[in-house]
């Protein structure tokens, strides 16, 4: 009966152009035709679901060993039925039947799951997910185990499920499921399904199953000690509200009435006097240091990336991690410039926003097939004003690039330029441009070789 409800599922999803298994998205990533993108990639074809539910999942290894003896014994006993090898057949079958009738008895158990993966998770970190069971059935059920199945591409599923042989009534018990992703960027992880192998660990029989939500993985990076920048402080029009008070002479804009917890040191004693209530002074600060980060997206090829990723751009992506936490220690302005298939432009930095908001864009960049520089270039060049350093990650050194450089340079700013690439650039780096720029191999970034900058 299961295996009816399995095909016919298969057969309605063909029909209707719907996947097998709705995949649940939480809407904090993407909205809109981004959803609509997301969900096509992840979606597993119709051929792989139907393998999934016809032969991958029912079976465990010794059934389908078990099989395998059945079908061969099958053949050679098609012959004629005095041949010894039909009476085999006979005993393989009835080890089938016998197995998945008793097996399914325990279809009529009931499980309660709580339990699920985090949130957030950094690529090549093995993250655990922790599944409560508690029997509220009334039946006991042996041989539990856990499981998360077809889990995305870029993702590891290890294979040592915990055994939970007995689980009377109303008793509970915790099984780990570990995965490790592989690469950065949000997914939905498959659901974990609960199931038994009792009697002769040859099938599966489901119990339970427990929707996975959705999950972001933010990008690896090595911290590095030291970034050599020559950075100063620039006129802001109108400040940025909640910046630290640290290093910086505020702009005097008016007095206001003394609330609990404002400094002493601010207090207006003429006007208090004269209003016969504590009236404080307030500051806006208007000179401040503001960096721009640049990251490279132009991935030409359209060949298939692999499960960790196009390795230039994914060492691009670290080193933008490593370089944005190290100015997340400093009292800077970070102003993020990617442009993928979107731009993506962020302010973090001193009160404004924190380094994981960084990392969750970053995670969320992706590659982009068309030279990105100019949608890229107009929106760096209209802030290039406020802005005192820019830090560009290039994968490449060529005339466009250079350009965007030059542009900088002639609006004031001090630029530094890192170039991730294991080979030859289009045009070579030359020291007699004057401008601090250095290439380092994927290697070297991935490998955490790079302590300083």
């Amino acid at each position: 009966m299961q295996f009816l409800r399995t095909v016919r599922a298969y057969f309605r999803a063909l029909f209707t152009g719907r996947s097998y298994g709705r995949l649940q998205l939480d809407e904090q990533f993407f909205s809109g035709d981004q959803r609509f993108r997301f969900l096509s990639r992840q979606r597993s074809p119709l051929w792989r679901a139907m393998l999934f539910g016809v032969w991958l999942y029912p079976f465990t290894t010794g059934g389908k060993v078990l099989i395998a003896g059945f079908s061969l014994a099958f053949l050679i006993g098609a012959v004629s039925v005095d041949v010894p090898m039909y009476q085999i057949f006979v005993a393989l079958l009835a080890l089938i039947l016998v197995t998945s009738t008793v097996g399914s008895l325990f279809r009529w158990g009931k499980l309660e799951i709580t339990g699920g993966f985090p949130e957030k998770a950094t690529a090549g970190t093995t993250i655990t997910g922790q599944f409560t069971i508690r029997n509220i059935g009334g039946l006991p059920l042996y041989d539990l185990s856990a499981g998360c199945f077809l889990p995305p591409r870029n993702w590891e599923v290890h294979k040592t499920p915990l055994m939970v042989p007995s689980l009377g009534l109303g008793e509970t018990a915790v099984i780990p499921v570990a995965l490790t992703p592989l690469c950065r960027g949000p997914y939905v992880l498959p659901p974990v399904r609960v199931f038994t192998t009792f009697p002769f660990n040859l099938n599966r029989n489901q119990i339970g199953i427990q929707h996975s939500t959705a999950i972001l993985v933010l990008p690896r990076f090595h911290p590095i000690t030291t970034i050599r920048l020559d950075v100063g402080n620039r006129y802001q029009p109108g400040g940025i509200s909640l910046t630290s008070n640290i290093g910086e002479s505020p702009e005097y804009i008016g007095n206001r009435d003394y609330q609990p917890g404002d400094s002493l040191r601010r207090i207006d004693f003429r006007s208090w006097g004269r209003l016969a209530r504590p009236v404080v002074k307030e500051y806006q600060e208007e000179y401040y240091c503001r960096i721009a980060l640049v990251l490279d997206t132009y991935v030409a090829t359209r060949s298939l990336a692999p499960r960790t990723g196009y390795p230039g751009f994914e060492a691009a992506v670290s080193m933008a991690a490593s370089v944005a936490d190290a100015l997340a220690r400093g009292e800077y302005i970070i102003d993020l410039f990617a442009a993928g298939p979107e731009l993506h432009i962020f302010r973090a930095g001193r009160h404004t926003a924190h380094l994981e908001n960084v990392l969750e864009i970053l995670a969320c960049v992706g590659r982009c097939r068309t030279n990105p520089f100019d949608t890229l270039g107009p929106a760096l060049i209209n802030e290039l004003g406020q802005i005192s350093t820019v830090v560009c990650v290039f994968l490449d050194w060529d005339d466009r690039r250079r350009q965007l450089v030059q542009a900088a340079q002639e609006a004031g700013c001090h630029v530094k330029v890192m170039v991730v690439r294991d080979g030859v650039t289009t045009l070579p780096i030359s020291a007699l441009e004057r401008l601090d720029i250095a290439q380092y191999s994927s290697q070297q970034v991935t490998g955490g070789k790079l302590e300083e900058l």
